[in-house]
């Protein structure tokens, strides 16, 4: 259905793709062998598919939170829990062990990540207790056969979020969400080296929005387009944001949710953004305003997306 209720005249519409509410979905990504689209519910514990030609949702209740996904290669999941990163040979698998964290999963838990072309697995991780700033963005390297490499690429923050890279590969794009800034570095692939850090975007915080109805929101989850664009979810700003490779806001469209997350794009072309949403915590009367707050939504757009890459081991 056409979700424009509430919305502006000129943003375009969105379609629900769910409407059973997550608590917390993220890391959505678009399996292209398989047509379906995954994601997970952080709170819930679960990772969740959709079909896209039947549009039944299947869930997967786990041990831990997930904070990441991303597809395998060879077949199954590469997932970051909250005790540790796993691989599953098939849905609803057994998990193996293959790297632990190194935080206190008492106060931490993984967060965004996704996959580098070279079939790395990027993980990121929050700081619950918001006062620490000892997160931190890993790589995880896995690639032929060898002993599981876990580095530390990136840090400090609080909430690691905002995981992506240009089309050519040259550079990585990462936010810690409570600065409001997209921050960007110069990648070599080969060697996943990080160099020339720099501000991409500075959005501004809460005592000092530039929006007339209220609060803008902080950079969460992102992709990319094949014209290098970076897409960007704004928790708590009811938008999601659209930047051109040199930083510039090229366009924004409001959401259906107060809360969106994350930002993927799937469908046979690449043309179709999929968003997913939060509700926890959110007040009353905000959900009565915003009831399908929590679901995933889509909506097509004009430039095609990057293709998810997969985990490699």
């Amino acid at each position: 259905m056409n979700v424009t209720a509430g919305l502006t005249s000129d943003t375009l519409p969105w379609q629900c793709v769910t409407t059973q509410p997550n608590q917390l979905g993220e890391s959505p990504f678009w399996h292209p062998l398989e047509h379906r689209l995954y994601w997970v519910d952080i709170t819930a514990r679960q990772v969740l598919r959709t079909d896209a030609v039947r549009g039944s949702v299947q869930t997967w209740d786990l041990p831990s939170e997930p904070g990441c996904i991303a597809p395998a290669a060879s077949g199954g999941l590469v997932l970051a829990l909250r005790h540790g990163v796993f691989r599953a040979r098939h849905w609803g698998g057994p998990l193996e062990r293959i790297a632990t964290l190194d935080y206190d999963p008492a106060f931490m838990r993984a967060n965004d990540g996704k996959c580098d072309a070279l079939g790395r697995f990027w993980i990121g991780t929050i700081d619950e207790t918001r006062t620490a700033h000892n997160a931190a963005l890993y790589c995880l390297d896995c690639r032929k056969g060898r002993a599981p490499l876990l580095e530390r690429k990136a840090g400090p923050a609080t909430t690691a979020n905002g995981l992506a890279w240009s089309p050519d590969g040259g550079t990585l794009y990462w936010t810690d969400t409570p600065s409001h800034a997209v921050r960007a570095w110069d990648f070599e692939p080969a060697n996943a080296t990080l160099t020339a850090e720099r501000i991409l975007h500075q959005f501004p915080p809460k005592s000092a929005s530039l929006r007339a109805d209220g609060y803008g929101g902080r950079p969460d989850g992102a992709a990319v387009d094949v014209e290098g664009n970076y897409y960007v979810a704004m928790y708590e700003g009811r938008r999601v944001c659209q930047l051109a490779p040199d930083g510039t806001l090229l366009g924004q469209w409001e959401t259906p949710a107060q809360c969106p997350t994350m930002v993927c794009v799937g469908g046979e072309d690449l043309r179709t953004l999929y968003l997913t949403t939060a509700r926890q915590k959110r007040g009353t009367e905000e959900l009565e305003a915003l009831p399908l707050s929590g679901c995933i939504f889509s909506m097509r757009v004009k430039v095609a997306g990057l293709p998810v890459n997969c985990f490699l081991d």
